[in-house]
């Protein structure tokens, strides 16, 4: 399985984001545990799919 997370101090002084965004992997966290749903997360995100909402939720 490809890394959809992606580590380079570059981006947000090297916190994990989904690879190709700035989005950080602790927000999809922290949505899903303020009981947002996948489509609201991707409503509020709309350059995640529910593939890789569904990866990061699954690590």
């Amino acid at each position: 399985m490809v890394s959809i997370i992606e580590i380079d101090p570059e981006i947000l002084g090297g916190t994990p984001v989904i690879k190709g965004t700035r989005i950080p992997v602790r927000l999809i966290y922290e949505l899903a545990g303020l009981k947002y749903t996948v489509d609201q997360i991707l409503e509020f995100y709309p350059d995640l799919t529910r593939e890789i909402v569904m990866q990061v939720l699954e690590i």
